[in-house]
């Protein structure tokens, strides 16, 4: 299992932190470096920019919106990038959801499954600089009626097979995931319900022929985003993660599609997740992230005592994680460090890693024993 790092959305006021905490990472020996879009910051720039001050740390799209970019661009983009940074690039793609897609970029949420697939055909042909030439029910390339011919990518990636990741969370596009992609971004990922989730993604890993009978999912990279706070109190530690899991359960999406609460419902929260999306929706957000369930947030999330992760590590490895992306939950830069540090450690004591982790002696001196619980409003 690779450690990675999240550094979520950038102009939130931590910028100079975010580029910290991604070269502390890469001298720690994690494996990627993640950055988040919504309608904010954009995630080519975000990464552009890391990956100028950064020398071998893998640069992830978690996500690049499928709504905001035509796929010859989202191809051009994961080209470039891709050999700006000497093949470091993992492009990750997400439909986003009706609020942002049709609010936002003005397009409509409709057969986002197909859509999909589609986007993600176009933009492997394009890597693979084929001449585009593609008539599907969503995208037809050239136009039938006009002057466009076929055109093929004139520059050469340096990996024309680049790893491409679907942030999913409902099943059926779980099974998209294993069978268009090469790994799933995870939100929520809880390793003691994540079996039904295993399976959707099985059964699109066999419909395409990939894996392997035995094991469907053999070379498919599962990468879930894990919240991590690292303080003596576990009680605060959930507390500092609820906000945010309250955002998502009660916020991101209107009241009859937000795909995140329905994951909440289906891995049994369905009461809570009602309650907080009531709280949320009528602005009461304190009292929202008051409503998450602690058993959530500890199923989904590493909270507490260097001890008591350390422990819980394991659950992740053993149902198949890849990829562990850590978000480090922590009000300073300072205690960020104090996480990703953390965590390699703990990692290379439990001999999980399947990459080296270096420890400098430095940093292990620096760190404090426990960082204080952040404050619960911290994203």
């Amino acid at each position: 299992m690779d450690l990675g790092v999240n550094l979520g959305y950038f102009g939130m006021g931590m910028d100079a932190d975010n580029v910290a905490v991604a070269q502390e990472a890469e001298r720690l020996g994690y494996a990627v470096v993640w950055a988040a879009e919504a309608y904010g910051s954009d995630v080519p720039t975000v990464l552009a920019w890391v990956g100028a001050q950064t020398d071998r740390i893998e640069l992830g799209a978690a996500v690049m919106q499928v709504p905001a970019r035509t796929p010859a661009m989202t191809a051009m983009t994961a080209a470039t990038l891709d050999t700006l940074s000497g093949g470091r690039f993992r492009l990750g793609l997400g439909v986003s959801g009706p609020q942002v897609s049709e609010g936002w970029h003005g397009v409509r949420f409709t057969a986002p499954l197909g859509r999909t697939r589609e986007y993600v055909d176009i933009v492997r042909m394009a890597l693979r600089r084929e001449r585009v030439a593609y008539e599907g029910r969503h995208f037809t390339l050239p136009l039938p009626d006009g002057p466009g011919k076929p055109l093929k990518l004139t520059i050469r990636p340096p990996r024309p097979d680049l790893p491409i990741y679907l942030a999913a969370v409902g099943p059926k596009n779980l099974e998209l995931a294993g069978e268009v992609a090469d790994g799933w971004l995870a939100i929520f990922f809880s390793p003691e319900h994540c079996g039904d989730l295993l399976v959707s993604v099985a059964a699109g890993r066999r419909r395409a022929g990939r894996g392997t009978e035995e094991d469907p999912l053999a070379g498919f990279d599962i990468a879930p985003t894990v919240p991590v706070c690292v303080a003596d109190d576990v009680e605060a530690a959930a507390a500092a993660v609820s906000g945010y899991a309250a955002l998502y359960i009660g916020g991101m999406g209107s009241r009859e599609k937000n795909f995140y609460n329905q994951l909440a419902c289906r891995m049994g929260f369905e009461d809570a997740a009602h309650r907080v999306q009531e709280l949320y929706l009528a602005g009461q957000h304190r009292d929202a992230a008051a409503a998450v369930p602690f058993e959530f947030i500890d199923s989904t999330s590493l909270i507490g005592p260097r001890e008591r992760i350390r422990e819980r590590l394991g659950r992740y490895a053993d149902v198949g994680v890849g990829t562990l992306s850590v978000a480090p939950f922590a009000a300073s830069l300072e205690d960020r460090l104090h996480v990703v540090r953390t965590m390699a450690e703990l990692m290379g004591e439990t001999g999980l890693s399947s990459s080296p982790i270096r420890i400098p002696a430095e940093a292990a001196a620096e760190a404090p024993a426990a960082a204080p619980a952040p404050d619960k409003d911290v994203l």
